[in-house]
């Protein structure tokens, strides 16, 4: 199956599948078969054996997985072992705590440059990089060649800034704004998180259940 024509939704469980992989592995895990996983994951054994077959032939009839293997194929179908350039602009408390937590190399990424505007945050080390002031942007841009770039920046700036950005060749947006960067960018990658949304959601999710227990 072409790679393009793979759906979303497929897309998307591939890092749940990578995660829950590790955690099989970490525990002593040698091999599963698609019904052991089904029921450790909640998805049916039909789901998983089709989300699988859209990129190859992974297990072996009467066996089933190999979980070492089948993690690392869904690793380099991921592109965990690129190490793409990453920079960030806004390192202030979303930022900030992004780039002290996050593994970045375990998840296909490197960070290596963090920029503000805020002379307080300039200079001071945010994981394990310190801030430079957002005037150094291109300079750096050019020198290192970072494609993609964490967005945390306020909505008001966020056009401008995302301009700049992708003058600067970056090619891939993590952004936490609200600002649709697809509207006027449609070839440029993104992947819009949307903290406030989720948390509604469970709002969302718990009034269902009241509702549910009034009736």
């Amino acid at each position: 199956m072409a790679r393009d024509s793979i759906s979303n939704s497929v897309i998307r469980r591939l890092p749940r599948y990578h995660r829950f992989l590790g955690e099989l592995e970490a525990n002593g895990y040698i091999r599963i078969s698609s019904r052991e996983l089904s029921e450790k994951m909640g998805l049916t054994a039909s789901q998983i054996r089709q989300d699988f077959n859209c990129f190859g032939e992974f297990g072996q009839q009467g066996y089933g997985y190999n979980v070492s293997d089948l993690r690392r194929e869904i690793g380099n179908i991921l592109g965990l072992d690129k190490h793409t350039p990453m920079i960030l602009i806004g390192a202030g408390n979303i930022g900030k705590a992004i780039a002290s937590h996050l593994d970045f190399r375990s998840k296909g990424f490197v960070l290596t440059g963090a920029f503000d505007v805020n002379p307080e945050i300039i200079g001071k080390p945010v994981g394990e990089i310190n801030v430079s002031d957002i005037s150094e942007l291109e300079s750096f841009c050019a020198e290192n060649k970072p494609v993609s770039a964490i967005l945390c920046v306020p909505t008001s700036v966020a056009p401008a800034m995302t301009e700049k950005l992708i003058s600067c060749g970056i090619k891939a947006f993590w952004n936490f704004t609200h600002y649709d960067i697809r509207i006027e960018h449609k070839n440029i990658l993104v992947e819009n998180v949307h903290l406030g949304d989720s948390l509604t959601t469970l709002s969302y999710g718990l009034n269902r259940i009241d509702e549910e227990g009034e009736r």
